[in-house]
This record gives C-alpha cells, structure tokens and sequence, in this order.
C-alpha cells in the first residue's frame, strides 16, 4: 500500500489529525493552556467568519459559494464534496438531517443514497415528493468515518443554515436526529426532547420574523434499524401532514 492510499484509509476510518514523533506531557499547565487558548480562539474566529460570510448570500446560489469558499470548518479538508441543500427554494417544508453520510459525501447531493431512499418512502406516506421539499444537512460536509460533527464543526455551519432558511422561509421543520433539534432549538429550548406524543415546537431563527413549527423524529439510521422509532416517527408524520392540509384549506 503506497503513502496515499494509507492516508485515505486512515481518513476513512476516522482519522483527523497526526500523532507527534515526540509525546507531549499535557499535564503540564504551560503546555496546556498554551494549546487551548489559540484553539479557543481560533475556534470563536471561525464562528464570527461563518457569520458574516453567511450574510453575503442574497441567494440560494450565492449562499453555497459562500459555503464552498469558507475555510472554518475542518471537515472541508476530509470530505470529498460539500453536500449542500437541494429542493424547492420555495417549499413550505424544510427537511434537516444531522449529516452527510458516505453516499453523499461522493455524490455531493443530500439524501442520494439508501437512506435517502428511504427518506424518500416516507415522505411518499404523506403525499410528499423530493421535489416539493428542501432537504439539507445540519453540517455541509461528511465527519471522517462518519461519526458525529462536533459542536465546533456544527457551530461553524450553522450561520449559513440559519440564512438558507431565512432565505427561503419554509413553514414547517422536519428535523432528522437529535443534533438537528438540539441545534436549531431556540435559546430557550437547548434542552429539546422529543416526546412520546407527537407535537410541533415552535424555533425562533435568526432573520425570520414569526417562529417556525418544527417537528423532529429520530434518525434514519435509528429509524431503519428501530420498529419502535418507525412509529414514533409515523405520528409525526402523520401530524405534518394534517398541518399541511390545514395551511391549504
């Protein structure tokens, strides 16, 4: 195996950063704090970067070369493709799931895979087709080894998902996992729970005057995988679509 093909398999597998050829004693206070603050603080830079490159987007098109230019996620230097949101810029529902997985990272488009056929089925349920949502990723690019995007990776995306959807105000919110919800909660509602009975949860997001009804279900892995999850998911659904039908009498 030559020097790149390891590198990608160590990628694959989750790696994201080297091992030193000396140990760092990170018991010793200089060598701590001297680590943490410049991460600190580079960590906070990125996130008022995000911000303010996130405002430049006017447009769907503008708002993704904004993302494709931003350079404060770690994650756009392992992944192959920016996966970024597809569908009806005009769509009452706004599909967010956690993040990209392995089929979407080589595609570079939400939902293209196995669980995006899925996603696809349950929709269908409702009456609901892909191209009468908008469907987006919580973070724009795959985590190494698909774990989950951390809370700085995440922070750094959110500035340009709280402008898409203030660029295209949807009515509702279909949440995907519970890093989509805890993410998009208001301030009020860091602690979001789902719960037993389906209902929707009113988010107040940045750039939108009335807050958005969103309801969130588990993940589609958790929903393949779980029956319980399959039905706890099917009441929400099945309370979308009586909204829907309510906003169109």
């Amino acid at each position: 195996m030559d020097e790149l093909a390891a590198l990608r398999l160590q990628i694959e597998w989750g790696a994201d950063e080297a091992i030193a050829e000396a140990p760092l004693d990170r018991l010793q206070p200089s060598a701590r704090h001297s680590e943490s603050a410049p991460r600190r603080q580079g960590a906070q830079l990125a996130i008022a970067s995000a911000g303010g490159e996130a405002g430049l987007g006017e447009t769907l098109e503008e708002l993704r070369a904004a993302v494709a230019a931003f350079e404060g996620c770690a994650l756009r230097h392992t992944a192959t493709n920016l996966v970024f949101a597809e569908g009806d810029p005009h769509a009452e529902v706004a599909v967010i799931y956690d993040a990209p997985d392995a089929d979407d990272d080589r595609s570079g488009r939400p939902g293209s895979g196995e669980a995006g056929a899925w996603l696809d089925r349950m929709l269908a349920s409702i009456g609901l087709e892909r191209g009468r949502i908008l469907l987006t990723p919580l973070v724009f690019w795959r985590p190494p080894g698909g774990r989950p995007p951390s809370d700085r990776e995440i922070a750094a995306c959110l500035p340009f998902l709280h402008r898409l959807l203030a660029l295209t105000r949807p009515q509702f919110l279909l949440l995907l996992g519970s890093l989509a919800a805890k993410s998009l909660a208001a301030a009020g509602e860091s602690s979001f729970r789902r719960t037993a009975k389906p209902e929707f949860k009113p988010f107040a997001l940045p750039g939108i005057p009335e807050p958005v009804r969103a309801v969130a279900i588990p993940s589609l892995t958790q929903i393949r995988r779980e029956p319980a999850a399959r039905r706890q998911s099917w009441a929400c659904l099945r309370l979308l679509k009586r909204a829907i039908e309510a906003e169109m009498a």
